[in-house]
């Protein structure tokens, strides 16, 4: 028989050999599935999967909705009175835009390194409760300094929320659930612009002249998420094998339900060759690519109130013709995210589609009559069909990337293209552009159309490898794979892993399959 020390994992490129390993190089799940037989009947895994929603979602999409509404203050106060109020130019406005992106990209990789060492629902709880502090600290800023400050605080908080999000999502759903998931929570967005306009609608009838309006917006959406952030801490589990809502046998179940995603749950110890394979993965920079230059769109965000205001609307009307952006929002999100489900091998597909009236859009804007406000207001609206494909990504890369080492770098790649485009596009937003903004509409329509042809270009790549692989004879590398454990008694027992619980990348594992 082979000592324990020949019997340790050995890599080879990379590579596992067929014998035992250690528990710290492959999944967390293992150390639960290993040697059972159990299957999870259809049924159970349907009652289990409206459990894990019942528990998630409520306060995923309450975070993601809180989140979303204080990033979006910033906009929101641009008619609230924040430019004379703080003493602020129009750069120095799309300053406060860009430098929160700006702090998300310095910060986005250390997050992302915390959430693989570190409990993920606590570090996205850790993080919110600084970012609700910084915001409620915007309201006692008077200065383009205080607010840099406070808005740079905030993005560096902000880099974990999307990134962990993804992997709870992986973590928790199967393939085929993590993009409806997806398009749930960050839906929310829409329904938080919403929720913003109606607050802005009633804070601009506040009688204090002392602490305006904008100030009233950051106090309000700042305790709002203090208050979210805290129940997040208590109620929101860090995995599916230590979640407290779950009985032990649940947990089991759980992990088995997404044992075809063949992308584990989570491993708590970073590996070099996943690192390297991330960033040699070609599919990986054209994801990051069409995300920063989608992104230079997601400028609206901060401009909405004025452009709006700038097409011939009231203060009052512009606050409250803002909540039908949300709607528009939710309702285009919810559409897409369906589609892309239900129809299979169609992700690339809708994403495109939803292109193509986007693009009709912003062109409108463009080509409209001054004088014909309700034209340019509708199609305003229409171009904000830009923002389903965005989703459509987020819940396409955790199905097209395994081994949580290569997840966890391939979503900072991404968030930090996504942090790139947000803080380049507010400088197109230029006074001398107003107010019709000719020059920003057309660099969002060609946004637009690069985005379609890229988006196509990663369904083309992910179906060419899967041709490839179904081509390729059966691949026997990792099996027979096995940990060693030993009970009270000293005894060692060998208990067989599944292949998908040994944390191997998508490009490791040849039986992976790429979801078009």
């Amino acid at each position: 028989m082979e000592s324990s020390s020949e019997q340790s994992e050995k890599h080879q490129g990379g590579r596992l050999e067929n014998r035992a390993v250690d528990k710290d190089a492959i999944d967390v799940a293992a150390q639960l599935t290993a040697g059972s037989d159990m299957t999870v009947d259809p049924q159970v895994s349907l009652r289990l999967r409206r459990k894990i929603d019942r528990h998630l979602m409520p306060l995923m999409c309450m975070l993601y909705l809180m989140t979303f509404a204080d990033k979006t203050t910033l906009g929101q106060s641009a008619v609230l009175g924040i430019i004379p109020g703080a003493h602020l130019t129009q750069t120095q406005f799309n300053w406060l835009g860009t430098i929160f992106y700006l702090s998300f990209l310095v910060f986005q990789y250390p997050q992302n390194l915390a959430l693989q060492h570190l409990p993920v629902g606590k570090w996205i709880s850790a993080n919110i409760f600084i970012w609700a502090v910084a915001l409620c600290a915007q309201s006692t800023c008077h200065s383009f300094g205080a607010l840099f400050a406070c808005r740079f605080i905030m993005g560096m908080c902000e880099g974990v929320v999307t990134p962990g999000y993804m992997i709870i999502t992986s973590m928790f759903y199967t393939r085929e659930e993590q993009m409806r998931r997806t398009g749930y929570w960050f839906g929310f967005n829409g329904v938080a612009i919403i929720i913003l306009g109606f607050v802005s609608f009633g804070v601009l009838h506040s009688a204090t002249p002392k602490f305006m309006p904008w100030q009233w917006l950051m106090i309000i959406t700042g305790i709002s998420t203090l208050i979210v952030s805290v129940i997040f801490w208590f109620f929101f589990p860090d995995s599916p094998t230590t979640a407290r809502f779950l009985t032990p046998e649940e947990r089991i179940l759980a992990v088995l339900r997404i044992k075809t995603n063949q992308a584990g749950v989570e491993n708590k110890h970073w590996k070099r060759e996943q690192f390297i394979e991330a960033f040699k993965d070609p599919k990986t920079w054209v994801m990051a690519l069409f995300t920063a230059v989608i992104n230079v769109t997601n400028s609206l965000t901060n401009q909405r109130q004025i452009i709006v205001n700038q097409f011939g609307f009231t203060e009052i009307q512009t606050t409250l013709l803002g909540c039908v952006d949300g709607a528009v929002e939710v309702f285009s999100i919810y559409v897409a995210v369906n589609l892309a489900t239900r129809f299979r091998n169609s992700r690339g597909y809708v994403a495109a589609l939803f292109f193509v009236p986007s693009i009709a859009g912003s062109i409108l804007v463009n080509c409209l009559p001054s004088h014909d406000r309700v034209g340019l207001l509708v199609s305003y609206w229409i171009n904000i069909l830009v923002f389903p494909p965005f989703v459509i990504l987020l819940g396409w890369v955790g199905s097209i990337t395994a081994g949580h080492t290569k997840r966890v770098t391939t979503n900072a790649i991404i968030l930090c293209a996504y942090a790139i485009g947000n803080a380049v596009g507010p400088f197109m937003w230029l006074k001398r552009y107003q107010p019709r903004n000719h020059a920003p509409w057309a660099v969002i329509s060609s946004c637009a159309f690069v985005s379609a042809i890229l988006i196509l270009t990663l369904r083309l790549m992910l179906a060419v490898e899967n041709k490839k692989r179904n081509a390729e004879p059966y691949d026997d590398t990792y099996h027979n794979v096995y940990i060693i454990e030993t009970d009270s008694d000293g005894k060692a027992t060998e208990k067989t892993v599944d292949k998908a619980f040994l944390d191997l990348t998508d490009k490791q594992n040849r039986e992976f399959r790429y979801v078009l």
